[in-house]
């Protein structure tokens, strides 16, 4: 029913679970958790995020360089392009600008973005947009590079409607975290209630920024629920009705045909 739109499998806490990887997986499929998005943050972990999705039917996953890697393989487009020719890999990044920490690497943060979005148009997969501190250079390069045709989402999204109405004129998704359930974020509720639900993904980012009631602990997939019934809220709607048509759109969005519960 559910589908977490982006989590880093292969950084999950596995203390409380024996070091098995398989067993937050399955707790998330016993929440109703029926696909998940393994994303990618540096070149030289592609082959550990990809054997997780290549291991599981459920999951996916996507090549790309975190904004805020400054070591490691630098992503050409052509490396881009290289690694994601593999049907297990619906998505490029996560890629963008995360200005927060100072301005010492924006030019090269702008130049990787610009090669991700060609990346995108390339292969035609979706990319899968952070950004933080950098609104105005954000949208500058999304305009100037990213196809429409393709789009992708905005992930994580904190910042403003007005930046969300933009994005999504770019044919970019806007998805939510457990950030939304956070007790001092009510802008970004005015956010999500004023998106379409036919323009937004629900994901947990785990294991970073787990939901209210498990704000605090380690974040994984079966927590995504909280973030659906927090936006179901928001909306006056059911949570099985946000549940259905983010799925809908995660499936459209990165062109997965749609899983066939059992």
């Amino acid at each position: 029913m559910f589908v977490d739109s982006h989590c880093h499998l292969d950084r999950l806490k596995l203390s409380h679970h024996d070091g098995d990887l398989n067993r937050p997986l399955e707790q998330a499929r016993v929440a109703g958790v029926e696909a998940m998005l393994c994303v990618g943050i540096q070149l030289e972990h592609y082959e550990d995020v990809l054997r997780i999705a290549r291991n599981n039917d459920d999951i996916y996953a996507s090549v790309g360089v975190h904004p805020s890697e400054n070591e490691g393989e630098e992503p050409s487009v052509e490396r881009l392009v290289e690694l994601a020719d593999d049907p297990k890999i619906v998505a490029i990044g996560e890629t963008g600008l995360d200005y927060y920490y100072g301005n010492d690497t924006q030019a090269q943060q702008q130049s990787r973005f610009a090669a991700h979005l060609k990346a995108s148009s390339i292969t035609k997969k979706p990319t899968i947009i952070h950004t933080r501190d950098a609104r105005e250079d954000t949208l500058a390069i999304m305009r100037e590079h990213a196809d429409t045709a393709v789009g992708g989402v905005m992930h994580c999204f904190t910042e403003t409607w007005e930046m969300a109405e933009q994005a999504m004129e770019l044919n970019f998704l806007i998805s939510f975290s457990g950030i939304v359930t956070f007790k001092n974020a009510e802008a970004l509720r005015e956010v999500a209630e004023k998106t379409p639900l036919e323009n937004m993904l629900i994901e947990t980012d785990s294991p970073y920024l787990a939901p209210v009631p498990y704000r605090g602990k380690s974040n994984e997939p079966a927590y995504v629920v909280e973030i659906a019934k927090k936006i179901a809220e928001l909306k006056g709607v059911s949570v099985e009705t946000v549940a259905k048509v983010t799925s809908e759109n995660f499936y459209r969005l990165f062109k997965i045909p749609k899983r066939v519960s059992n």
